[in-house]
C-alpha cells in the first residue's frame, strides 16, 4: 500500500479540533453504570463459545516519581510495601476472571501497562506471572505478542533478562524527550545513556521488539531541540516510535497544574515539531502506521496493515484483532464479545470489590448493532486509510450508501479539500489526510452529534 504522508499546514489548521483517539467504539464517554459484572459474565460465557484467543491486559499503576505531564491512573510513591496488598487482589481477580473463561483459549497477547510495572520487585514479577499462568493458558514457544512498558529508571540487566525469560518479547520504554530543561520542566530526569543501556539489554536478551515514546509540545521544547532528541533515537534503530501530542489539560488532570503553561510552545511552534520529526522518521525509512504510530517496514505493524489484518484497541495498534480483551487491575478496561467494560478506578473501592469475592466491573457499555456497524468502519478507516464498502455490506447485511447517507454527504468537503476520495465503491484516504484521520472517523461517530468534543484532546 502507499504509506505516503504529506504535512498540509493549512489543512492541519482547518481541522484541528478536539475529537476521540478511537481506542474504542463506542468510546469510554458512553460506558455507564447499567452494564456491570452481571453483564459481564453473560458476554464472558458468551465468548467461550468461540473459542477466540484471549488478551490480557494488567494495570501496574504505581510510579516512583510523578511525571507532570502524566494523565494515566496512576499511584505515585517511594514506599515498595504498597504493591504487596495491590497484587494480592490482582491475583485474586485473576482467578475470578480465569474461571469465567475456557482454560482451552489461548493467551495470544499479553501487556502489562501502567504506571510503571517495574516498579513492583523481581520476585513479585515471577509471581505475577506465575500466577497468570495458573488461570489462563499462556503460550510457552514464543508466538504470542507479551509486551510490557517499561520506564529505564526502574529497569537493570537483571530486570530485562527476567522479563524475556517469563515470555515477555516486546519491549515499550517511555522517553519523552532526552533535553535536560525540558526533562527537569516535567520532572523526568532520565540520561540518555541509561535509557540506551537498557535498549541494548534487550536486544542481548532477544527481544523481538523495542518500542520508543516520545512526546511533542512538552515545556521548553523547540524544533532543534526535539530533532535532536529524535536523531539519537533513530540512530538506535528501534523498531517502533510512538510519537504523541502533549495535551494540556490540567482542569482534568492535578499534576500538569505543575507545568508552567507559560513555558510551552506556541500552537505554530507545535506544528513545527511535528512536521519536523515526520520528515526525519519517513526520512529514516520508518513508515507511518497511523495516530502517533511510526515503525519499520518490516515490523508486524507495517506487515498487518499491508495485509489487512492491523486492529486497534486500548493498547494502539494491534496485530491481533480476533481476541476478547480481559482488563486487570484498577481501572483496566475489557473488551469481550460485544461489550466494553472497566474496572473500579479508586484502590479502596477496587480492593472493597475483591475483598467481596466480586468481579471489580463497575460500567461498560453493550454494542447495538449500529455500534457495531460504525465499530467496523471506524477500525477499517483508522487501520488502513481504505473502507471497502462492500466488505462491510457483506459482514452486516446493509447497502452502505442507503446506511450512511448523511455522513457520505458530509465527507464532501474533506473530499474538496483533498483529504480523501469517495466513489461508489469506497473511501480511500489520500495522503494529506491520514494524520486527520481521527476527523473522518468523526463523520461516522453518531454519538459525537449529540456531545461536544471538549472531553477530547485536539487531533493535532
Amino acid at each position: 500500500m502507499d504509506t505516503t504522508l504529506i504535512f498540509d499546514l493549512a489543512l492541519i489548521r482547518k481541522y484541528d479540533k478536539a475529537g476521540p483517539r478511537y481506542t474504542s467504539y463506542p468510546t469510554a464517554v458512553q460506558f455507564h453504570d447499567g452494564f456491570g459484572a452481571a453483564e459481564y459474565r453473560q458476554e464472558a460465557q458468551a465468548g467461550n463459545a468461540t473459542g477466540k484467543p484471549l488478551s490480557l491486559y494488567l494495570h501496574i499503576p504505581f510510579c516512583d516519581t510523578v511525571c507532570f505531564y502524566c494523565a494515566c491512573n496512576k499511584i505515585v510513591t517511594k514506599n515498595r510495601r504498597h504493591a504487596a496488598p495491590y497484587l494480592d487482589r490482582l491475583h485474586r481477580e485473576m482467578a475470578l476472571q480465569g474461571a469465567l473463561f475456557d482454560h482451552s483459549r489461548p493467551v495470544t497477547q499479553l501487556h502489562w501497562g501502567g504506571g510503571t510495572p517495574t516498579f513492583i520487585s523481581p520476585v513479585e514479577i515471577r509471581e505475577l506471572m506465575r500466577v497468570t499462568g495458573e488461570h489462563f493458558q499462556l503460550l510457552n514457544d514464543d508466538r504470542g505478542e507479551y509486551s510490557i512498558e517499561v520506564d529505564p529508571r526502574e529497569t537493570d540487566d537483571g530486570v530485562v533478562a527476567l522479563l524475556r525469560e517469563l515470555g515477555f518479547n516486546r519491549l515499550s520504554l517511555g522517553v519523552q524527550d532526552f533535553d535536560p530543561d525540558v526533562q527537569k520542566a516535567v520532572n523526568r530526569i532520565q540520561s540518555q545513556d541509561l535509557t540506551l543501556h537498557v535498549m541494548e539489554a534487550a536486544r542481548r536478551e532477544g527481544f523481538k521488539s523495542i518500542s520508543v515514546d516520545l512526546i511533542y509540545g512538552l515545556p521548553l521544547q523547540t524544533t532543534t531541540s526535539f530533532s535532536r532528541t529524535v536523531a539519537e533515537i533513530i540512530a538506535q534503530n528501534p523498531d517502533r516510535i510512538s510519537v504523541f501530542n502533549y495535551a494540556h489539560l490540567p482542569e482534568l488532570f492535578k499534576t500538569q497544574r505543575q507545568i508552567d503553561a507559560g513555558a510551552l510552545p506556541a500552537p505554530e511552534v507545535k506544528l513545527e515539531i511535528l512536521q519536523a520529526v515526520i520528515e526525519q522518521l519517513t526520512g529514516a525509512g520508518y513508515v507511518y502506521i497511523g495516530m502517533d504510530h511510526f515503525a519499520k517496514p518490516e515490523d508486524e505493524l507495517t506487515l498487518a496493515q499491508q495485509a489487512g489484518t492491523l486492529y486497534r484497541n486500548f493498547q494502539g495498534y494491534s496485530t491481533h484483532a480476533d481476541c476478547d480483551l480481559i482488563g486487570l487491575g484498577a481501572t483496566s478496561i475489557g473488551m469481550v464479545g460485544n461489550s466494553y467494560s472497566q474496572n473500579l478506578k479508586m484502590l479502596e473501592e477496587y480492593y472493597a470489590r475483591i475483598d467481596e469475592g466480586n468481579l471489580a466491573v463497575f460500567r461498560g457499555v453493550r454494542l447495538d448493532a449500529d455500534d457495531r456497524l460504525r465499530r467496523a468502519v471506524i477500525t477499517a478507516l483508522i487501520c488502513h486509510f481504505t473502507l471497502e464498502f462492500a466488505t462491510i455490506e457483506r459482514q452486516l447485511g446493509i447497502r452502505f450508501s442507503d446506511y450512511f447517507a448523511t455522513e457520505l454527504a458530509e465527507l464532501a468537503d474533506m473530499q474538496a479539500d483533498g483529504l480523501l476520495t469517495v466513489d461508489k465503491t469506497s473511501i480511500q484516504v489520500l495522503p494529506a489526510g491520514r494524520l486527520l484521520i481521527r476527523n473522518i472517523c468523526m463523520v461516522f461517530d453518531r454519538y459525537l452529534r449529540k456531545q461536544q468534543h471538549r472531553r477530547f484532546s485536539k487531533v493535532i
